[in-house]
């Protein structure tokens, strides 16, 4: 439970535990960066970890001066992009061997109907989109491996979504993350932006709710 309160804290305070790492661990934090996006893409285990409010806080740094933006920003392209290649392959070497095993808490089979159904509604684009929505991002290459998409298809769509995710919450961060009402309001603009990138699933959820009743 402890753990679970720490990981809310630092998603919603990201922007302060963001400088207090600068801080400590110096050249060492584009390192940290770069795992925390690989491990947040690359393992169906940490969907938690956070993402769209993570590049934001970056972008904004960045901007400040506090962070070398133009590395960061090609770090984190490696990050998204390799991390997604990692769980792709895991989906399709060993995916079939973790769905087999019984009372798994490795993989939650809700996630995988979700991202399933993504993917029947958008096609091999779903990749890309999925970017854009926490967990479905997690759990699309792991699928995409799952149901042996061909590597080179898979990689196109990774690429473009991966440098189009990285590019936009960056770049809104640079231009956006440091105006006084966006500064001084943090933890609400971090709840803006996990809602808004959760509307994906929230809508259509609420859709099916509604046509069973």
């Amino acid at each position: 439970m402890e753990l679970i309160t720490g990981l809310i804290d630092f998603i919603l305070h990201i922007d302060l535990y963001l400088v207090e790492i600068i801080k400590n661990y110096g050249t060492w934090t584009y390192l940290i960066l770069f795992m925390i996006i690989f491990s947040e893409t690359g393992f169906v285990v940490t969907p938690f970890l956070p993402g769209d409010s993570l590049l934001f806080v970056i972008g904004a740094l960045g901007a400040k001066g506090s962070l070398d933006f133009n590395m960061a920003l090609m770090l984190l392209f490696l990050a998204a992009i390799g991390g997604n290649t990692l769980n792709y392959f895991i989906g399709k070497m060993i995916g079939h061997k973790l769905l087999a095993m019984k009372n798994s808490r490795i993989i939650k089979k809700e996630y995988l109907d979700k991202t399933h159904a993504f993917y029947q509604k958008h096609g091999g684009k779903a990749i890309i989109f999925s970017r854009f929505i926490p967990i479905i991002r997690t759990f699309a290459p792991f699928v995409a491996g799952l149901g042996k998409m061909s590597f080179m298809r898979y990689s196109i769509y990774n690429v473009i979504g991966g440098v189009s995710w990285v590019l936009l919450f960056m770049f809104a961060g640079f231009f956006f993350g440091n105006i006084p009402a966006v500064k001084h309001n943090f933890t609400y603009v971090i709840f803006a932006i996990i809602f808004v990138s959760l509307l994906p699933t929230i809508v259509p959820y609420i859709k099916s709710k509604r046509s069973r009743r």
